[in-house]
């Protein structure tokens, strides 16, 4: 077998591939949580503090326009923000490495239920300062030394003034939480824990039960009937269950709906974008400029087409290699953090030893299991605790990759809780994915750097290739799929699986043209993507790819200027707005032209593998 990994649990008498239960993973390729806590009993504790003092909350109400008052709600709130986050981390985590351990599904449920009591408790914060006069803060800020802290903090809450409702109306919202969580909570479980995927025969001629990740290997193997075989077999699962998951998507739209009517906003994506004051005109101009730019895809649809030597291209073409099958080698996951580890000495000892801190330490959960939440995710910042990373490692390029992006993820989030006060240790999602593309784009330059030959230098070229359809224009077809779905329920219209199959369909052929043969499977992808539950997210995606473009760029450029400039945007977390965040790093969002920059460059990488086949 060619996978070593998967190799451990192959079984020679019925030839099937097995996915390994947890206990038969080292270690050392499993994620540390007693560095959030030493054992369950602490978290207990945590939950029995938080619950009994709740009604503290009540000492506060009505008395924040004084000073001594509002100071101490605010580092109240602070102290009962650090325990739900750690509790939420440990919940999370250890929920997500086995979906069928019942234990840490009730403790997930009775933590987002505690969560919920929480906002519902500290509801009156934000309303009554609101209701402060504008001066009377500005007083307390110059007279507070210790409420200074907060001055940004404050200026952003005023924005939401008007769309802020009464005491009552925001206890009722905060009510709602729990009962909102549910399409997205149903989806996950469902489509984690509850689907069942059939066999199909690999490569090898093996009997392999298809998942959520072997789905995406399959997609990379050379032997055209097993990818086409393993997409069919994946998405028939979802057309299967269509009916269920449309009501479940359905039912997410017309959560993030009921959130912006009820608070004044002339839609949901407004709504999403407005928290992190972002101007819709960033979305729309997104949409526009790749619409207007189309061609770079275009071209590649029929290069690869041509290359491939078949005579229909189809989704399940996209993603495998043209060039030569050798340079498809395998990487086990030590070797990948090496490779990590080389492509970023730009950036400097103090990231570097912090990777090495993260990749020594278990902060990473490495390989698949059964019933592990599948896909890869960096768990974000917990003030006082490091950041986890997630993956499902089968030993493909793209996992080097995804540990580069989830790195990236990891080390923003770790020196924002390091540096920034409570208030400010997190960052907006607008930033999310600039670390993360950053990372995958210094890796790629590495790696094209040390191939030996036109063949691996090609093959990384595509590979260049791939992360701009993936990271830009398949995630722009996803936040223009997201908008115009909203658009129609806003305006009265009813999902059907039918009518979302035909959205999607008609989205895709538009950003693949005419040398794309869009299966009926494909039509189904809509219901496999939970992105599409995440409120506005996707469209982040190319902005941030665009952005990290531009700054690694200035980086390899100027060195360490702009490495110094880089790591003050890591450490920045939210202490501005995030539009203004990246440019004090050197990058103007406002503009088209970061976005303009990816479709030039590639037309050049078309170019540059035009003239070296």
């Amino acid at each position: 077998m060619k996978n070593q990994t998967i190799n451990k649990f192959f079984n020679t008498e019925n030839l099937t591939i097995e996915i390994p239960s947890r206990d038969q993973i080292n270690e050392k390729f499993k994620w540390n949580l007693t560095d959030i806590y030493p054992d369950d009993n602490q978290w207990e504790n945590e939950f029995k503090w938080v619950k009994d003092n709740l009604v503290k909350y009540k000492t506060f109400e009505g008395r924040l326009e004084n000073s001594s008052d509002l100071l101490a709600c605010l580092k109240f709130d602070e102290e009962v923000g650090i325990k739900l986050e750690r509790m939420s981390l440990y919940s999370m985590l250890s929920k997500d490495s086995d979906l069928r351990d019942t234990k840490y599904q009730g403790m997930d449920g009775r933590f987002k239920s505690l969560y919920a009591q929480v906002l519902t408790a500290s509801s009156f914060i934000k309303p009554e300062i609101l209701k402060i006069d504008e001066n009377k803060i500005t007083e307390m800020l110059n007279n507070v030394a210790e409420l200074r802290i907060y001055k940004h903090s404050f200026d952003d809450l005023l924005r939401f003034r008007r769309h802020t409702l009464d005491k009552e109306q925001e206890e009722l919202l905060a009510m709602a939480d729990e009962i909102t969580q549910i399409p997205y909570n149903t989806y996950s479980l469902f489509t984690n824990a509850d689907l069942e995927f059939p066999n199909v025969i690999d490569e090898d001629g093996n009997s392999v039960e298809i998942s959520h990740s072997r789905y995406y290997a399959a997609l990379y193997s050379k032997d055209r009937t097993y990818r086409g075989n393993a997409f069919k077999a994946y998405l028939s699962v979802y057309r299967k269950n269509a009916n269920s998951l449309s009501s479940l998507f359905n039912g997410n739209i017309k959560t993030n709906i009921f959130y912006a009517r009820t608070r004044k906003y002339k839609s949901a994506r407004e709504a999403a974008l407005f928290k992190n004051n972002i101007p819709l005109s960033v979305y729309d101009n997104l949409i526009k400029s790749l619409s207007d730019n189309m061609e770079p895809m275009y071209r590649w649809a029929s290069l690869k087409k041509k290359l491939l030597k078949i005579d229909e291209l189809h989704p399940y073409d996209v993603y495998v290699t043209v060039f030569d099958p050798k340079l498809e080698k395998k990487y086990p996951y030590e070797e990948a953090v090496k490779l990590v580890l080389d492509s970023l000495k730009i950036m400097g000892n103090e990231y570097l030893g912090s990777l090495n801190k993260a990749f020594n330490n278990r902060w990473i959960d490495v390989y698949e299991t059964k019933a592990k939440r599948s896909g890869a995710y960096s768990s974000g910042t917990t003030f006082g605790v490091h950041p986890y990373v997630l993956l499902n490692w089968t030993d493909l390029l793209n996992d080097v990759f995804t540990l580069a992006h989830e790195m990236g993820h990891n080390m923003h989030s770790y020196y924002t809780g390091l540096t920034q006060p409570y208030t400010y240790a997190n960052y907006s999602i607008f930033l999310a994915e600039v670390a993360s593309t950053f990372n995958e784009n210094l890796l790629l330059d590495h790696l094209i750097k040390i191939s030996e030959t036109t063949d691996e230098k090609l093959f990384l070229l595509e590979k260049y290739l791939n992360n701009i359809t993936t990271t830009v224009y398949r995630q722009v077809m996803f936040a223009e799929f997201e908008m115009l779905t909203h658009s129609k329920v806003e305006n009265g219209d009813v999902l059907t699986p039918d009518k979302l199959c035909k959205l999607y369909k008609d989205i895709y052929q538009k950003y693949w043209g005419d040398k794309m043969v869009v299966d009926e499977e494909e039509s189904y992808t809509w219901a496999r993507v939970p992105h599409f539950y995440y409120n506005f997210y996707v469209f982040q995606y190319a902005t941030g790819f665009a952005a990290s473009e531009a700054l690694a760029a200035k980086v390899k450029l100027e060195g360490e200027p702009a490495v110094k400039k880089y790591m003050d945007f890591l450490k920045a977390g939210s202490s501005d707005y995030p539009i203004n965040i990246l440019k004090n790093a050197g990058v103007d969002m406002n503009s088209p032209e970061p976005i303009l920059a990816v479709t030039k460059k590639m037309s050049q990488i078309i170019d540059e593998i035009e003239n070296l086949i």
